[in-house]
């Protein structure tokens, strides 16, 4: 037998196998179908930690023939140590035989030292040909549990559990669907208990496990670090084909922004997603609307480039005089920032060079010929809000089962719900802002602070978040 302990998910055709193993092998690649025998072959699925498996799930197909496999087991009469070597005189004897596939597949492994998982589902009634499938897994000798699952509302629970009582050495309700790491660690414990060798292996799992949770939401805080870092410091540019800004121009940077702002949130995503594990996760979800938060407020207005005409212009003229004339010019798209526009320029003086003119900075804007420039990102809201979005989409994936195959809709209204955002936190969060605004580079430590501040945050929201999610 392997060092790390195996075992085989075996009953009924669609009775939840396939959920089971998937949610406990935290492994969303597993195929779940509402048809019967979608599962053929026997599949392997290692739930691995740094590269160390901590137990092997094997997926199986379900029981076909029970009464025909059973009839022919007991047609010799063994002693009970003779029985297992009856299960592989019939594995050996029925093995190119099509019609005890299914059986052959699951018992395979078994008979090759993996312990039982036996599945029922407790929406429906106990049944005498269970008991044939029960009498078949005792043959193998091998340990044994059962796990209840509530596929419909029906609970027949209590019936099902004075029958398994009598077949196996553990009863457990498990629902694949609303898996978390309380009770995945209880089932461990509870495999454990089937065979003396397991119990250190299966403990030093726990463990593993357990940390490999920690693990996961710190590397989830890290990318959430990054994200909130690269928007608020981010800089869009675009060349300039005349010294006249034209309107087309204008509205083309501000698109370009929005859209690399909304990617880097994507690839964040992306990024916590394969973190969880959830590789293959389809999602619906609202994207980042700027118009919602303001972005292109007064705080946030872009300033467009200047021809050497009106710098010059600015530049003799009073700054009351050139920010007028400055909002007249771009017929309001200034926000009335020309006052702010026509200080800054008079100061500077109007004989500086254009070149020198042109590296001036204002919220976030430059003042130049050659190019536009949006960004860094000056709105003080639009980290919040980037911020609350990644929290709540980082408490869906980490609660959410690897059994689920529907889309996952992500609401961020419902995140903002959440109270989570006192005045401590938000303080400690506005010194990072405004150290990721300014256009320096930001990296190491200081990144790594700022995600301790963001997991800090996950203390105030987990049960917030999990009571709008259920």
């Amino acid at each position: 037998m392997k060092k790390h302990p195996r075992f085989a998910v075996v009953g009924h055709p669609n009775k939840g196998k396939s959920s089971i193993v998937s949610a406990l092998a935290m492994d969303d690649s597993v195929q779940i179908s509402d048809m019967p025998g979608t599962t053929q072959k026997q599949r392997s699925f290692p739930l691995k930690v740094d590269g160390k498996v901590l137990y092997e799930l094997i997926d199986t197909p379900g029981f076909q023939r029970p009464r025909q496999v059973l009839e022919w087991l007991q047609k010799e009469k063994v002693s009970a140590e003779k029985r297992e070597e009856r299960i592989r005189l019939f594995i050996n004897k029925y093995e190119n035989d099509e019609r005890f596939n299914d059986e052959i597949e699951l018992l395979k492994p078994i008979v090759e030292g993996a312990g039982i998982i036996y599945i029922v589902d407790a929406s429906k009634p106990y049944g005498q040909e269970y008991e044939t499938e029960m009498e078949i897994l005792r043959y193998t000798g091998q340990p044994s549990m059962a796990l209840i699952n509530h596929i419909e509302e029906a609970d027949y629970a209590l019936e099902w559990k004075r029958v398994l009582g009598q077949y196996f050495k553990m009863v457990r309700t498990f629902n694949p669907m609303s898996v978390n790491l309380e009770n995945h660690i209880s089932i461990l414990e509870s495999m454990a208990q089937l065979k003396e060798e397991w119990i250190r292996p299966v403990k030093e799992a726990i463990e593993l496990f357990e940390s490999y949770h920690k693990q996961m939401l710190e590397k989830s805080c890290e990318v959430i670090s990054h994200l909130i870092y690269d928007a608020l410091s981010y800089k869009e540019r675009l060349s300039l084909k005349n010294e006249e800004v034209q309107e087309s121009e204008k509205e083309e940077i501000e698109q370009k922004y929005q859209a690399s702002l909304r990617q880097l949130e994507r690839r964040s995503q992306k990024k916590i997603e394969e973190i969880w594990n959830h590789k293959n996760l389809e999602k619906t979800q609202n994207i980042l609307a700027f118009e919602e938060i303001d972005l292109f407020s007064k705080e946030a207005a872009s300033v467009f480039g200047l021809t050497r005409q009106e710098l010059v212009v600015t530049g003799a003229t009073s700054a009351a005089i050139a920010g007028a004339g400055i909002d007249l010019l771009f017929m309001g798209h200034t926000l009335l920032l020309g006052g702010a526009i026509g200080g800054l320029v008079g100061g500077v003086g109007a004989y500086f060079s254009f070149d020198k003119l042109s590296e001036i900075k204002l919220l976030g804007q430059k003042v130049g010929k050659h190019y536009l420039q949006m960004g860094p990102m000056q709105n003080r809201n639009f980290p919040y809000i980037l911020l609350g979005r990644a929290l709540y989409h980082l408490f869906i994936i980490m609660h959410r089962s690897h059994a689920l195959r529907s889309a996952v809709e992500l609401d961020e209204g419902q995140a903002f719900k959440v109270e989570w955002l006192n005045d401590a936190l938000k303080k400690d969060l506005e010194r990072y802002h405004q150290l990721f605004r300014k256009e320096i580079v930001v990296e190491g430590e200081k990144l790594t602070e700022y995600a301790r501040v963001v997991q800090s945050a996950i203390g105030n929201i987990d049960n917030k978040v999990l009571n709008i999610l259920n």
